[in-house]
């Protein structure tokens, strides 16, 4: 496919916002890389103080691997971690690390967290009835009486019946599997289970059977979450006493096991949560009692202009996972930042990773993290001036092509530049495209061939063009992008398919 639009090049060397290809004639051809690893390169390809300190840190015969051992260099990260967003959220409160090889990795290991955190729910639950029933059967051989509803559910008056229902019943409540929820168009991976709070039904639908399931909610509706909850409810029996009778009562049983969202939602099409729409999932979660999940893997690590995303905003999570850009763009890591408030530490024996905590990715992180904090933290401020400038773009080229463009959303160096749907166009060749999802692919065609530009629809919003370069954004390379989207603007104008490249 990538091979019948164009896109299908060798590429030989990158440095910072350029890949490099060969061309026929063997000299190499330099491409801005608007797309940057989907949010991997803060600091843009090969970044030279970042291979610099990965060559030395491999020069050092950093320990890889020390497994069971009593100090790991993640620990540093940790602290390191620890502080930045202790600072951003405005809290006390302490995060546990859990690491990781990727973002899906990460999730994955969030989504085990959270399940264990249910299942120790349901256990303190369950020790609660055992006790009541115990008591309630004391109480019974002293002379205390079933009520009428109770004595109605066995047939009659026998405590023993009643107890051996309540179980019954129980166990086949306790065997519901969990339910996630999620956002509609929210991305979380690929994987087994994180495919599953992915809203897109072309990379969930196949493998539905594979894991827990989610529910998802519309990002405009919040009010739907406390439905959607009540249509999942289910209960526990319990049974009480007093006043010499016995009774039984209903308990809420723990069916979700927790919330995941995005700050700024990428593959949907870039779009950012609103402070309201934060606090409501805050609200509802505590309501609910999941834990709140901040994916941060593509927002993250200063992209949005703050270390966090969701510090624009004002959201509190509970879990906050990083990964894409925490390796520099060279290492492979993911994590999964738990408040201890939520922190279950039996994880710690059932889940390893055999690179999850390994020297030579965590060092390498901890550079990325100096950098990010350097000079009072200019590669924030530089991520949000470099966006704003990129976006103010964007935003005249909508106002030159308001029949074309629909709108401009992002935050920092995290925007999407969304075209009009193209699906009635009186191009037949610009229809049969838009049936066969193939535009995006036509126009990232065009746009690499006659302006070497390298950029990519998201994966659930094929008419969003997602632009997340380094924060070394230059002039140039912004005007290259005006100029590309403008004759991009002006064929779809035209609806003069003949003219793409």
């Amino acid at each position: 496919m990538l091979t019948e639009f164009g896109l299908a090049l060798k590429y030989v060397r990158a440095r910072g916002n350029t890949l490099y290809y060969l061309a026929d004639d063997g000299t190499e051809v330099g491409v801005f890389d608007a797309a940057s690893g989907f949010g991997s390169l803060m600091f843009g390809h090969n970044n030279p103080e970042i291979v610099e300190h990965a060559k030395w840190l491999l020069d050092q015969q950093t320990p890889v691997h020390a497994q069971f051992s009593g100090y790991s260099f993640a620990l540093n990260l940790a602290a390191e971690l620890n502080a930045i967003i202790r600072r951003e959220l405005q809290t006390e409160d302490k995060f546990f690390a859990l690491f990781g090889n990727s973002g899906a990795e990460a999730v994955e290991i969030s989504i085990k967290h959270a399940e264990m955190d249910r299942g120790a729910r349901i256990a303190e639950l369950k020790a609660e009835i055992d006790t009541h029933v115990e008591q309630a059967r004391t109480a019974v051989a002293d002379g205390a009486r079933l009520s009428a509803d109770a004595a109605a559910l066995v047939g009659g008056a026998d405590f023993d019946l009643l107890a051996a229902e309540v179980a019954r019943r129980n166990a086949q409540t306790e065997a519901r599997p969990p339910l996630f929820l999620a956002l509609e168009g929210g991305f979380h991976g690929k994987l087994v289970s994180s495919v599953q709070l992915t809203h897109n039904s072309e990379f969930r639908g196949p493998f539905k059977a594979l894991a827990a399931q989610a529910r998802f909610i519309p990002r405009d509706r919040p009010e739907l979450i406390a439905k959607v909850v009540e249509d999942e409810r289910a209960t526990l029996l319990d049974v009480t006493v007093q006043d010499g009778v016995v009774d039984l009562v209903e308990r809420d049983f723990p069916v979700f096991a927790a919330f995941l969202i995005e700050p700024i939602m990428g593959e949907a099409g870039i779009f950012p949560l609103s402070a309201q729409l934060a606090g409501a999932l805050r609200e509802a979660c505590d309501t609910i009692g999941v834990p709140l999940i901040s994916d941060e893997i593509q927002s993250g690590m200063g992209r949005s202009g703050t270390f966090l995303a969701g510090t624009q905003i004002g959201l509190k999570p509970d879990y906050i996972i990083l990964a894409k850009a925490l390796g520099g763009g060279v290492a492979k890591l993911g994590v999964v930042l738990v408040n201890e408030h939520r922190y279950r530490k039996d994880i710690e024996l059932i889940h390893t990773s055999t690179y999850g905590r390994d020297g030579f990715s965590s060092r390498l992180a901890l550079k990325v993290l100096q950098m990010l904090e350097a000079d009072d933290g200019k590669a924030y401020q530089l991520a949000a001036e470099r966006g704003d400038k990129a976006k103010a773009m964007m935003e005249a080229i909508k106002a030159d092509y308001p029949d074309v463009v629909r709108e401009v959303r992002g935050t920092g160096l995290m925007l999407g530049f969304e075209l009009h749907d193209q699906s009635n166009s009186s191009s037949p060749e610009i229809r049969e495209a838009v049936e066969h999802e193939a535009l995006a692919f036509i126009i990232g065609g065009h746009l690499l061939r006659k302006h070497q530009i390298r950029i990519f629809s998201t994966a659930s919003n094929l008419e969003t063009m997602r632009f997340e370069p380094s924060i070394y954004l230059s002039d140039e390379e912004i005007a290259r992008v005006d100029a590309g989207f403008r004759d991009i603007c002006q064929i779809l104008r035209d609806q003069d398919a003949s003219r793409f490249e």
